[in-house]
């Protein structure tokens, strides 16, 4: 599929496809903080979340915010282009001048594009550790999958690679001329950034961790930097400037031998996130339903 038919909205990708058993996999939670620091790692994408974002102010609704809109466009059926059209309008204002002194407009088709594009290499390359390294085939199912996403969120065809092979040296000419070890890239892989304790659920537990957290939130901003600079490729980790020794290698290949040992025999309500359950739910019914 090319351009989508004018009128028409693009659909999600498949069910049962690769990114449909990836996204939704309590595991694809672990590879989110990399996409994050190397979509950051552009100057423009820097400097409008450093400049607009609450992610400072609200860590836990953002993260919250975007993980929900990440699987509505996967998992949401006819609510994904709408989740589309919702976040070109939430980026329309966002504008500024970035670290070299360039204007820049989130909605700009380079760094719209950029956005998007980082989620195929992270997601490839976090398969690796955490669930299983992808074939040839599955990769280019991966990347198809991930084009048609972009074309959900209004990415026009004729701004992202069409092919996987057409991908890697956009890909290289990125990290070697745009890529920046940017501010927000620094917050992000900081350990020593304040956070505030999580204002989400049950009020007795908001209130234990909020006790609890000058004591939980150094181990758990080692940890989460951790995993950002850990599942990010090494090339990206590299051209950004991130540390990254042998020992730290090992030390993530334990972890995830051990996440790849335990997820799977997890029941399906603790393995997937909800929305993601939920349409793996339906999706099985109504195969049942055709079958009768």
């Amino acid at each position: 599929m090319s351009e989508a038919v004018r009128g028409a909205d693009p659909a999600p990708p498949p069910p049962g496809g690769v990114l449909w058993s990836l996204s939704g996999d309590i595991r694809a939670l672990l590879m989110l903080p990399a996409a994050l620091t190397l979509q950051v790692a552009h100057p423009a994408v820097g400097a409008g979340v450093d400049e607009h974002s609450v992610f400072r102010t609200d860590p836990w609704g953002r993260g919250e915010r975007s993980l929900s809109s990440l699987q509505l466009w996967v998992y949401g059926g006819e609510e994904a282009a709408d989740e589309g059209r919702r976040l070109r309008r939430l980026h329309r204002t966002i504008q500024g001048t970035d670290t070299r002194g360039r204007p820049y407009h989130a909605l700009s088709p380079a760094n719209y594009a950029w956005v998007h594009a980082t989620g195929f290499p992270v997601y490839r390359h976090g398969a690796r550790y955490l669930v299983r390294p992808l074939g040839p085939e599955q990769e280019r199912a991966l990347y198809r999958e991930w084009l048609q996403v972009g074309r959900v969120l209004g990415i026009h065809d004729r701004d992202m690679p069409q092919t996987i092979e057409d991908f890697w040296p956009y890909y290289r000419s990125m990290l070697a001329h745009e890529v920046e070890r940017t501010v927000v890239v620094e917050e992000l892989v900081a350990t020593g950034a304040p956070v505030p304790p999580p204002d989400r659920g049950p009020l007795a537990l908001r209130l234990l961790l909020r006790a609890l957290w000058p004591l939980l939130l150094p181990p758990l901003a080692r940890f989460r930097a951790f995993l950002t600079v850990g599942l990010m490729p090494p090339d990206a980790r590299e051209a950004i400037g991130l540390e990254w020794t042998d020992a730290q290698e090992r030390g993530l290949r334990r972890f995830c031998s051990v996440v790849r040992v335990v997820v799977p025999v997890l029941p399906e309500r603790l393995r997937y996130l909800p929305r993601a359950r939920r349409a793996r739910v339906a999706h099985r019914e109504a195969r049942r339903r055709a079958v009768r």
